[in-house]
């Protein structure tokens, strides 16, 4: 078996795979797919070596099967098919106590924190699995962990059918909040500045456009009567967008803020006041959001075949990065891993 290790200055090797015995409480994986994520773009790109202890076998999006149990592991057996949610929390901080040890204090991100699935064998803990149905294929498996933060973030955003809802950013999440809204009965407008990701969107069968070419408020505003958004999800992580926001929701509309804002930005704080808007941010996912995705994706409410652009061996890696990096036709590329 291989992995790819990240070992800082955009350097990825690839090298063998270690096949420890699980312990307690852990089961061994076989991977089979695993996604390219955003945030795995930022390690490679260095923004997270303070997080990372390189070499490094990164990623967190994957399916895969079963191979061993650990000692005190129940109720999975060799030939199951899985995907994990990455999460690994220590169930004793008043996070989890409250029970959202999806924020857990001392949360270690697996993939991040820890090693990842970009290599054949993996060891996670028993906890962080969840069965993919017979009609997903593994492919369509690496992608339940992104849907699952769409549905998180969905859900949180208290979405009710017929309502009007504006995504703010329309790369791989912010089109996949639109698909989950979108199938939840919403009205989608997605504000993207890309022209290829415009495209990707109008290929999805998503409405998009430019706030650069259009006014989004006014167009909202004309669209809705002038009531406004029930929901904005604002997904871009730029300072413009946050700004922006404010001026697009109803009278008790609802902000939902899914982007890493990692510094300080203006916000329009009187608009908050003047129509009771409500904000509420949205980290990462919980059990239910996977079992969601799970449900829409083995359900065929997603264009897996416009969604997934470029499957790559595991020695793909680095080229997988290099077209994200352009910016391009590219939606998901997935690496094989065994």
């Amino acid at each position: 078996m291989r992995a790819a290790y990240y070992e800082g200055d955009k350097k990825i090797r690839i090298g063998d795979c270690g096949t420890a015995t699980p312990a307690a409480g852990q089961v061994q994986i076989q991977v089979s797919h695993c996604g390219i994520c955003g945030t795995d773009l930022h390690i490679f790109h260095g923004n997270m070596d303070h997080r990372v202890k390189m070499p490094q076998v990164i990623g967190h999006e994957m399916s895969g099967t079963v191979t061993k149990a650990g000692p005190g592991v129940e109720g999975w057996k060799e030939g199951d098919r899985i995907t994990v949610r990455p999460l690994d929390y220590c169930g004793e901080c008043p996070a989890c106590r409250a029970g959202h040890s999806h924020i857990c204090q001392k949360l270690k991100f697996i993939g991040i924190d820890s090693p990842g699935a970009m290599q054949g064998i993996w060891n996670v803990p028993v906890h962080t699995l969840h069965r993919l149905p017979a009609n997903l294929s593994f492919e369509q498996g690496a992608m339940i962990e992104p849907i699952a933060v769409a549905c998180h973030d969905v859900r949180l955003g208290e979405l009710q059918r017929g309502e009007y809802v504006v995504v703010q950013g329309g790369g791989p999440i912010g089109a996949l909040i639109a698909l989950v809204a979108r199938n939840g009965g919403a009205n989608v407008l997605v504000s993207e500045i890309n022209p290829h990701r415009l495209r990707m969107l109008e290929s999805l069968g998503i409405r998009g456009v430019n706030p650069k070419e259009t006014d989004v408020a006014e167009l909202v505003n004309r669209e809705t009567g002038t009531a406004g958004a029930d929901v904005v999800f604002e997904v871009t992580g730029a300072p413009g967008a946050a700004a922006a926001m404010t001026a697009l929701p109803r009278v008790r509309g609802r902000i939902v803020m899914v982007a890493i804002h990692a510094k300080p930005v203006p916000v329009d704080l009187f608009r908050f006041f003047w129509r009771e808007i409500k904000m509420v941010g949205a980290r990462v996912y919980e059990p239910e959001d996977f079992e969601k995705a799970i449900a829409l994706a083995a359900g065929g409410a997603l264009p897996f075949d416009k969604l997934i652009s470029a499957t790559l061996p595991l020695e793909g890696l680095a080229d997988g990065f290099r077209q994200l990096e352009g910016g391009g036709d590219v939606m998901k590329i997935l690496i094989q891993c065994s």
